[in-house]
């Protein structure tokens, strides 16, 4: 049975999707923007910013799933600019810093919003 998981901690979907999706003991979380869920906007700053940021809703998800980044298998990048892979790569190295997840980093045309990074990620509950 799929368990919808969700915070107020971070921002509410855009569309319609949940936050994240629970069945058995794994969680797909869906691709999070770099988005202040206090303002509802981008955070300023630029792409690394806006990865800083999409990295604490997935964290602040990760703890309503009763989990933390270590249980993370999996996370997918998308960044519109493959320039900026290093400048996420830097904020991304903040969280995952040891026993990584499995990565791919794609460069995508646009993402919602205009956004330049959005992260999504498969956890083992």
């Amino acid at each position: 049975m799929k368990k919808i998981i969700s915070s107020d901690r971070a921002p509410k979907a855009i569309g319609p999707y949940s936050q994240a999706v629970q069945i058995g003991n794994l969680a797909f979380f869906s691709g999070q923007l770099g988005i202040n869920p206090e303002t509802g906007k981008l955070a300023e700053g630029g792409v690394k910013a806006q990865a800083e940021q999409a990295l604490k809703n997935i964290k602040a998800i990760l703890e309503e799933a009763g989990a933390c980044v270590d249980n993370v298998l999996k996370t997918t990048v998308f960044i519109t600019k493959m320039d900026d892979f290093q400048e996420v790569n830097a904020a991304y190295s903040t969280v995952f810093s040891k026993n990584f997840p499995a990565r791919s980093c794609v460069a995508v045309h646009q993402l919602p919003l205009n956004a330049f990074v959005e992260i999504e990620i498969i956890v083992a509950l």
